[in-house]
């Protein structure tokens, strides 16, 4: 029977393997147990550069975070502007659960939470005066804001991600300390790269040189940059900060009936029935306040023949500055509420007081509050000829005071007219006028510096003999260079443009996010790169000074066996610096 047959007896076609098998070439399929047994783990066939997102965009991925005293601005490297800017501000300070903003008496109720505190210090994340302040609290308010952005506008996990600073140069050690304390420690962040507002403005300008002038909220910051490197810095305290406070002050004499230009000593209680709060006094001046143009206008080169008469628009018959119509503004912080009359022309008084200052001699200021116009030409007069010659054909204005309607134009204006009235020779004085004016005092090879060569007189080769005349000399110094063809030719195949430079001139740029966000997505270097695990260790004080790290020597690098750095490998991590903020002045 069937049944009693053995192993031998079995059928072919009743063998599981044959039956696995099937028909074809069995020599491509691999021999499978006869067993049951679990599948082994398939390798996947996606490709990597197709697998998860998210994956690669947090190996890759670069945040880039602009500090600043009022504003925050920050998101991914290589995008055209940020995902969020941040406004610190009391609101950004509630818990959660409190609701007394949607209550009717907490508007009215601004001067008690104001009270025991300087006026407006809830708008500010730091001061540069650190003294004082209390820094963990500082970073507990940038941590809070910057989990918020990362959670609804970034949309980020929180998996540790590299992050660039864009800093101000005049930032004090003690905030850098407590930001990278915060990032450190709460983010998880493996390295901050630091990089400088002023470079990163020239940058988003699409230029290697400037002059940055940065009207912000603390001060106004005039800094040279020559090859994507700062050359100086000059400070004032005429920025939007004073601003405000002279705003307070052209508001609170206009509610109390005298004159709005009317200058008086500055109170320090700004808490009584008649005061504005900050916030008012703040928009205030961001939708009224306007600059005038300036008394002296600039005027270009005189030419031969009649005066160009230029086309006027007839339906305008009064300038800005004459226009005394009147302009009806409410104060709802003011107890009781107020509406006030206010002629347009005089709403250029803030700005002229805090910026220019034109009824005060030069002489009367301090180093620290010195206009801004004056400031921005000693700047230039101070620079090397070089640098100067470059700097001054790409003047650029940033900050957020800096979008005041008329308050770029006025600047360079003012510094036009300094430059044509003073030149670039740094000495002044009635000595030096009287010996410019008189002819005695003055030697015959003696030149001014703004003269340019001195003339070589050269004999004429013919002269009229008849009338006894003779040719003028000619210097051949004015002599125009003779043209040489073949270079002209070369200059037109390559496109050659010659280097603007020697004159005034503006260049609109997209500000220091913006550069921070090109040059951090083209991998360019950072001034500085602090690791988390030298920071842990070391905290601030373990920072070298820039001029005691040896560039030279970590860039003298070999790959060894295994692909490891090997030679000034120890030297490279154990010396790191802070840039330009580790300077000691």
């Amino acid at each position: 029977m069937s049944s009693s047959a053995g192993p031998t007896g079995s059928l072919p076609h009743r063998a599981v393997s044959s039956i696995r098998a099937g028909a074809g070439d069995r020599s491509s399929l691999q021999a499978l147990p006869s067993t049951p047994h679990t599948p082994p783990q398939r390798t996947s066939i996606v490709p990597s550069a197709f697998g998860s997102p998210s994956t690669l965009r947090a190996d890759d991925e670069v945040i880039v975070i602009e500090l600043g005293s009022r504003n925050l601005r920050l998101g991914f490297a290589g995008d055209a502007a940020p995902k969020k800017i941040v406004s610190f501000g009391p609101e950004q300070q509630r818990r959660a659960g409190d609701f007394r903003a949607w209550d009717a008496a907490y508007q009215a109720d601004w001067r008690k939470r104001a009270s025991g505190k300087p006026w407006g210090a809830d708008h500010e994340l730091w001061q540069l005066d650190v003294r004082g302040q209390d820094l963990s609290l500082i970073g507990d308010k940038l941590e809070r804001e910057l989990r918020d952005a990362f959670t609804k506008y970034l949309l980020i996990d929180s998996r540790p991600r590299r992050l660039t600073l864009v800093l101000p140069p005049t930032l004090p050690m003690p905030l850098i300390s407590s930001v990278f304390d915060t990032v450190f420690t709460r983010f998880q962040a493996p390295s901050i790269s630091l990089l400088s507002s002023p470079v990163m403005s020239a940058m988003a300008a699409g230029t290697r040189s400037g002059l940055v002038i940065d009207i912000g909220w603390q001060e106004t910051t005039i800094t040279a940059v020559y090859e994507y490197r700062e050359v100086h810095s000059w400070r004032t305290v005429r920025a939007g900060k004073l601003l405000v406070e002279e705003t307070y002050e052209f508001l609170t004499n206009v509610v109390r009936g005298r004159p709005a230009t009317a200058r008086t000593e500055r109170t320090e209680d700004k808490l009584e029935d008649n005061a504005v709060s900050f916030e008012e006094c703040e928009e205030f001046a961001t939708r009224m306040l306007w600059c005038r143009r300036p008394a002296k206008q600039s005027t270009q080169n005189d030419t031969e023949g009649l005066p160009t008469l230029h086309e006027q628009d007839e339906t305008e018959t009064v300038a800005p500055s004459e226009d005394q119509s009147l302009m009806e503004i409410t104060l709802n912080s003011c107890k009781p509420p107020k509406t006030v009359e206010i002629p347009f022309a005089e709403l250029a008084e803030p700005c002229e007081a805090v910026f220019f200052e034109p009824h005060l001699s030069p002489s009367c200021f301090d180093d620290h509050e010195i206009p801004v116009h004056l400031l921005a030409y000693r700047a230039l007069l101070q620079l090397p000829l070089d640098v100067r010659a470059i700097c001054m054909s790409r003047i650029i204005f940033t900050g957020g005071c800096s979008n005041i309607i008329g308050l770029q134009g006025r600047i360079f204006d003012e510094v036009s007219i300094l430059a044509k009235e003073r030149g670039w020779d740094p000495i002044r004085g009635k000595g030096v006028d009287q010996y410019k004016a008189n002819t005695k005092l003055r030697r015959n090879n003696s030149r001014q510096s703004t003269e340019g060569p001195t003339p070589v007189p050269v004999q004429a080769e013919s002269s009229n003999t008849e009338g006894g005349e003779t040719a003028p000399p000619a210097n051949p110094a004015h002599a125009p260079p003779e043209v040489d063809q073949v270079e002209e030719i070369i200059k037109k195949e390559r496109n050659y443009k010659p280097i603007v430079q020697g004159t005034l001139r503006v260049l609109d740029s997209l500000g220091p996010w913006c550069g921070a966000s090109m040059a951090t997505q083209l991998k360019i270097p950072a001034l500085a790169t602090v690791d988390r695990e030298l920071w842990l260790q070391q905290g601030v004080n373990g920072a070298c000074r820039p001029s005691e790290v040896d560039v030279k020597a970590q860039q003298r690098q070999s790959m060894g066996a295994g692909g490891l750095i090997r030679g000034q490998t120890s030297q490279a991590s154990s010396n790191w610096t802070l840039g330009v903020w580790g300077s000691i002045y």
